[in-house]
């Protein structure tokens, strides 16, 4: 009678336990996000994105495309990314074998022999104080998943092998765009150094002129040095042209996971960009930014530990059982030596020094923190496609000017130089002042191109684009 009003009592409390679970954890939704006026300026409708364009058919330069791919292979950055979401695998994979029962076999031999005295036998009865046991058995254990500690941990798991995946994704848009912001910067550079070398040659040309008008008593000796000190301040940005080409180049092997040299790469003026960009509505941000996802993952993963923390305030249901074979004798081993037992209970916390809770507190504060970083990651998200959006507006806008600039500094180059020849109504200060202003208006157009190029790669990575 006691034996079956236990069973009835355990009956009862597991089933209360099980209707009960629903209470002690959440079930996780994805927060509703404010996304409104997240594009500074811009009253989008339209939902086309070019996020969803392949990076093989938004670059055009095959020698970049080339680079790209290598640095995909290669980068030490990307491939620790994988490496991350390997590891992630294998804990989501140990949470999923928990909701399984441990086995474990053991196979023992004990020798032991106890002191006659110890024994307190009558005197004259002959005991043998040493003794054999072999032992063979199989044990298991299984925790019932009555709070929902193990699911929640399966599911944190999750989360976590999602946030790493999305890491990774967040990583390979980020190489993209540094591996082509970086060759726009070495074609720059490249075209700012034959300008400069031009210029050179024009300087030098013009010491020479001023040396031959002086002969002629056109000019004197001062506009002869002013010509040479132009020549020199000419010369002297060179070397410094050539040193951060080589940096760029040396920063483009360590995106390739290459030793430093030099980066195979077409010109300046070979350049496109796309005729339209797409921006997409600000909601898509969401889905199509893997910095973004990764943000809404470990939000989810604090969410999954705080319904984790919650369990470990109710008791645990844990059964155990064992069986084998136990006898003295090795040679009847398997004779009358079967032996089995079954443990079933509910483990209660009562107190532990204020363990759950501080356990709880803290996952509800990262909880919070993450909700923070989350929304925190949308707006980054918001102001780098506005702020790569005017970057490009503000290149546009440039475009025009600087070439009426660059025209009308060439024609006050030959104006003013023409002048000097043949007629004393200027002085080289005049040519001096309008070929410093050309020069510096060419490499200002080359940095206004370069803005153009480079605000279309940041606007393609801040929507997201790269990892589809």
């Amino acid at each position: 009678m006691t034996h079956r009003y236990n069973k009835q009592v355990f009956a009862l409390l597991v089933s209360a336990a099980f209707f009960s679970a629903c209470s002690v954890t959440k079930t996780y939704e994805t927060p509703k996000m404010q996304t409104d006026g997240l594009y500074r300026g811009q009253n989008v409708t339209d939902s086309a994105t070019m996020a969803s364009q392949p990076w093989q058919t938004l670059f055009t330069d095959e020698k970049l495309k080339v680079l790209i791919q290598k640095g995909l292979d290669q980068n030490v950055n990307l491939k620790n990314a994988i490496q991350n979401i390997l590891q992630a695998q294998a804990s989501l994979q140990q949470a999923k074998l928990a909701y399984l029962p441990t086995l474990s076999a053991d196979a023992n031999a004990t020798r032991s022999k106890q002191s006659s005295a110890g024994l307190n036998f009558p005197p004259g009865i002959d005991i043998n104080t040493l003794t054999t046991t072999y032992k063979l058995s199989l044990s298991t254990s299984w925790e019932a998943d009555i709070w929902g500690k193990l699911s929640s941990t399966k599911r944190a798991a999750l989360a976590k092998y999602l946030e790493t995946d999305a890491a990774k994704k967040a990583v390979q848009t980020q190489l993209i765009a540094d591996i082509a912001n970086n060759y726009y910067s070495l074609l720059a550079l490249d075209q700012q150094l034959v300008i400069t070398k031009e210029t050179l040659k024009s300087r030098i040309t013009n010491v020479a002129t001023m040396k031959d008008l002086k002969e002629g008593a056109v000019v004197n000796g001062a506009a002869v040095v002013q010509s040479e000190a132009s020549r020199y301040a000419t010369e002297v940005t060179i070397p410094d042209l050539k040193r951060s080409i080589r940096e760029t180049e040396n920063a483009m092997s360590i995106l390739l996971a290459q030793s430093p040299g030099t980066i195979d790469r077409s010109t300046m003026d070979a350049q496109t960009v796309p005729s339209t960009l797409a921006t997409g509505v600000p909601a898509q941000l969401l889905q199509n930014r893997p910095d973004v996802q990764q943000a809404e993952m470990a939000f989810r993963g604090a969410f999954e530990n705080t319904n984790l923390a919650r369990t470990y305030f109710y008791p645990s249901l844990t059964v155990t059982a064992s069986a084998g074979f136990s006898n003295l004798t090795l040679k009847d081993f398997f004779d009358h030596s079967i032996f089995y037992n079954l443990v079933g209970g509910l483990t209660q916390p009562i107190f532990n020094q204020g363990l759950n809770k501080a356990r709880l507190k803290t996952a509800q504060s990262l909880q919070l923190q993450a909700m923070n970083n989350f929304q925190q990651s949308l707006l980054v998200a918001g102001q780098e496609v506005s702020n790569a959006l005017y970057a490009y507006e503000t290149a546009v806008e440039k475009q025009d000017s600087r070439a009426k600039q660059i025209a009308a500094l060439v024609k006050a180059v030959d104006y003013t130089q023409d002048l000097l020849r043949y007629s004393s109504a200027t002085n080289y200060t005049d040519v001096l002042t309008s070929e410093q202003s050309l020069l510096a208006a060419q490499l200002s157009g080359v940095s206004d191109h370069l803005q153009k190029l480079q605000a279309v790669v940041n606007l393609y990575r801040a929507l997201g684009g790269g990892w589809k």
